[in-house]
């Protein structure tokens, strides 16, 4: 016998706002068009962020963006240039964006509870004088990201409180999970054993950039 399956109820956003109640006015005043200087300072002291990007159909994605603190760059308080590192060359954002500009930014400082917000529209770009700005380890990147700021906005730290993400015994958890190596094997059937897939990617983690 076979059940059909049921989906939780959706709540149409006129009764979402009704649950929620409306904003504060410092909230919503806080909302910025520009990078201004305490903006601009998180992100000279942001060493991660998350990309969030979505395609023509609105199938989403969301990336994480990871370098030395800084290696995002304020080009005006209008334009951000974020690198394109070595990664898995999946280019998910880039097809994305290539559909659909819009894209939202989360840095994160370790240590710190809140987080900035930054929205606007993104471009990719090989423009000599923006990839030297992003020279590490003696590499340039091929290609960096523009970003057309619309908004940007200090996120209060209730999440990050909530999850104890700074507090070092937080880190505990990671020795409940299996190791990438054991993860990948297992979803891959791959014929080599978890230890040998996890000191090859040590290895490649090593070769950063």
């Amino acid at each position: 016998m076979t059940h059909a399956r049921t989906r939780p109820r959706r709540v149409p956003a006129s009764e979402v706002r009704a649950r929620l109640g409306e904003p504060e006015g410092l909230v919503t005043e806080k909302i910025l068009d520009h990078v201004d200087e305490h903006a601009h300072r998180f992100i000279a002291h942001s060493p991660f962020l998350t990309l969030a990007t979505a395609d023509a159909a609105g199938r989403a994605d969301c990336s994480p963006r990871g370098d030395y603190p800084g290696f995002v760059k304020v080009l005006d308080p209008h334009t951000v240039a974020i690198p394109d590192r070595a990664g898995n060359k999946i280019a998910d954002s880039f097809r994305n964006i290539a559909e659909n500009d819009g894209v939202g930014l989360l840095f994160l400082v370790p240590g710190v509870r809140e987080t900035l917000r930054l929205n606007g529209h993104a471009y990719p770009t090989d423009e000599p004088d923006v990839l030297a700005r992003m020279q590490a380890e003696a590499s340039t990147p091929d290609l960096a990201l523009i970003v057309e700021v619309t908004e940007v906005y200090f996120h209060c730290g209730r999440a990050l409180l909530r999850s104890r993400l700074w507090d070092p015994a937080s880190q505990a958890l990671a020795a409940a999970l299996p190791s990438p190596g054991e993860i990948v094997t297992s979803q891959l059937g791959l014929d080599m054993s978890p230890e040998e897939l996890d000191r090859s990617l040590e290895s490649a983690y090593r070769k950063l950039y």
